[in-house]
Formats: C-alpha cells, structure tokens, sequence
C-alpha cells in the first residue's frame, strides 16, 4: 500500500477545503450565519479525511510490524 501517495492525495482534497473556507471566510456578501452554515461540513469533512488517514497509517504500521514478526 503506497500511504505516501495516499496522505499526498488526501492533503491536496484538504488544501481544496482551506481554499473552499477562506472564500466563504473573506466574502463580505454573505452573513455570518450562512457563512457558519456552510462551513460545517467543509470541518467535518477535514476531519473525516485526517482520521482515515491516520486509520491508514496505522493498519500500515500494523502490517509491517506482523511481516517483521514472520521474518
């Protein structure tokens, strides 16, 4: 499992979130209630994204520690 490549692709879909957040952040057209609103998911998702990703890391660890154990 290639968890380099996975954690790049998982950072560049978080650095779409941050740009998502800073243009509803720096929009003085809409209120802060819509602004909170549309914000949450965009939170959400990044956590879901940080969680899987260190989900991956750790069945990764896990792996290569049992490999290590059959050696």
């Amino acid at each position: 499992m290639d968890v380099i490549f996975i954690e790049e692709k998982i950072n560049e879909i978080i650095a779409e979130l941050e740009k998502e957040v800073m243009e509803l952040v720096t929009d003085e057209t809409i209120d802060k209630q819509y602004t909170n609103t549309h914000m949450k998911p965009l939170a959400s998702t990044k956590k879901i994204l940080l969680n899987a990703l260190e989900s991956i890391k750790m069945v990764d660890r896990l792996y290569k520690e049992d490999l290590e154990k059959l050696s």
